[in-house]
């Protein structure tokens, strides 16, 4: 193992982990870059030695029970520095910094961000015309985040130690893996480092693995275009049609929880004996430019969850597919709702964007559902009316709101304008606004509970039957639409705050 011996530098003393020297990877030198290949290609050279170095030490400790160092990498780092502010196309949304100064971003799983990260290195250049330097950062690398994905690690081995393993090695620390960034609350001077990315490295690692946990699918599958739904009927209709879809050689494999894939050849795999709390179902094409689709469930926590990891693999668009119920006398069951603003009473993120942020409608995205709602129904223009309502669509955290005094609750859903009630779209469409991924919402009137309107079972059965796969190919469509638009038009300007990151 090739390593270089230092004491530890950390500003709080650690008791007898201060004894122990730190043995860490030798350094690599720091290298300017020109092209985007070339400093992926750097950076996952770094990453991977890195990396390998606390599997092998890993392996070491566990083989002699014991260690006498403490084993530190590093993860890599960009790094990008201008002198003078520089005109850009002001139609673009990312791709450049708002100033002179200096920047950076650690980096983590090189080769599943490779395209994005060619992408956004490029971008930068070309405006700024100054190259991005890779090399090491001071941000050590937790051993829980060095496996490769898959691995399994018997707790017991480690259990057995002398030592605690986080004597030993860098654990995830909490502290480094929070919001600040994204959520514009980083206070800097005007002579520090600046971000140059919405997400540390660590805390994209942390999500990556919240992602398999919860989905039972690999980061790797998930594609640039998400649906999110909150019945398992919409599964159901994707599964089919994504099966469909392979087999006609529209799309490559559809990757199902436990990582089972259909290709036009068959299908390999198993089904998990336990499916998880968010089951999610990919829709692959080579370029990443295909179809995930989440059953979040029911609740703001769990849109909130999904999108908080689903966020740092910086898709290009989150739709919400699912039931709510009507609020307007003139709406019928099986009706849609298209969103274009929302009441947030779901709490779950109020601590990250207060409830006065409005959270608008994006055009792009409201365009590409109305036009696909007039494809599939063949309802056009006025028309179009008899079978989609746009409007306010208030999102709550109380499943059962109907069983207490309604007088309140109805009277801010009068005043508000709100056409239809649900539980997670306003979650997803201000998760969305946080993260700068492009989000809508696409809602079906399933009953009316403020007119006695509720389905009886046959009704249910019938409903179900007839609107789901409609519903279905809807979303499916106005994501197809939006994949055709340049993502320098589909991310828009109205997500930039005041001072933000240049890569998107």
């Amino acid at each position: 193992m090739d390593t270089t011996d230092h004491k530890s530098t950390s500003p709080l003393p650690r008791l007898a982990v201060n004894d122990l020297p730190i043995r860490s990877p030798k350094a690599a030198n720091s290298r300017e870059f020109h092209s985007g290949a070339e400093a992926v290609a750097y950076l996952t050279e770094i990453y991977e030695a890195q990396t390998q170095f606390l599997r092998d030490a890993f392996d070491e400790v566990l083989a002699a029970g014991q260690s006498e160092f403490r084993y530190r990498a590093f993860y890599p780092e960009i790094r990008f520095a201008t002198a003078s502010h520089t005109r850009v196309d002001s139609r673009l949304a990312f791709g450049y910094v708002g100033g002179p100064g200096r920047y950076s971003t650690t980096v983590t799983r090189p080769t599943l961000f490779d395209d994005y990260l060619c992408n956004q290195i490029d971008l930068l250049v070309r405006h700024h015309e100054v190259p991005v330097t890779i090399g090491i950062s001071d941000t050590p690398v937790p051993l829980h985040f060095a496996f490769n994905q898959g691995t399994y690690v018997e707790a017991a081995l480690a259990e057995a130690l002398s030592r605690p393993l986080r004597d030993i090695f860098d654990v995830p620390d909490l502290a480094s893996t929070d919001d600040k960034i994204v959520n514009g609350s980083l206070e800097l001077a005007a002579d520090d480092v600046h971000p140059l990315a919405p997400f540390t490295a660590q805390r994209i690692d942390y999500s990556l693995h919240r992602m398999t946990h919860y989905t039972a699918t690999e980061p790797h599958h998930f594609q640039n275009y998400v649906l999110f739904t909150n019945y398992q009927f919409y599964i159901d209709e994707f599964v089919a049609f994504g099966q469909a879809a392979v087999r006609d050689g529209t799309y490559v494999r559809f990757v199902e929880p436990g990582n089972r894939i259909t290709t036009a050849s068959g299908t390999t795999g198993e089904t998990p004996s336990r499916m998880p709390q968010m089951p999610a179902y990919h829709l692959v094409r080579e370029d990443g430019s295909g179809i995930t689709m989440v059953n979040i469930g029911v609740g703001p926590s769990n849109a909130k969850t999904a999108t908080d990891h689903i966020a740092v693999l910086r898709p290009h668009a989150f739709i919400m597919l699912g039931h709510c119920a009507g609020l307007r006398n003139s709406q019928r069951l099986g009706d849609y709702v298209l969103a274009h603003a929302y009441v947030r009473e779901d709490h779950v993120l109020d601590a990250d964007l207060p409830v006065w942020v409005p959270v608008p409608a994006l055009a792009e995205v409201q365009v590409a559902l109305e036009q696909a709602v007039e494809e599939v129904t063949g309802y056009t223009g006025y028309d179009l009316k008899q079978v989609m309502r746009t409007g306010t669509v208030a999102t709550i955290d109380n499943r059962n709101w109907e069983l207490r005094d309604q007088r309140g609750p109805v009277q801010r859903l009068s005043i508000s304008r709100a056409i239809a009630l649900d539980m997670e779209s306003a979650t997803i469409a201000a998760n969305g606004f946080r993260f700068r991924v492009p989000y809508g919402t696409l809602l079906c009137v399933s009953d009316k509970p403020l007119h006695g309107e509720l389905k009886l079972p046959g009704m249910a059965t019938d409903f179900y039957n007839s609107q789901v796969k409609q519903h279905m190919q809807i979303g499916i469509r106005a994501l197809e639409k939006l994949r055709d638009m340049p993502p320098e038009r589909l991310h828009s300007r109205k997500l930039r705050s005041f001072y933000e990151t240049a890569f998107q």
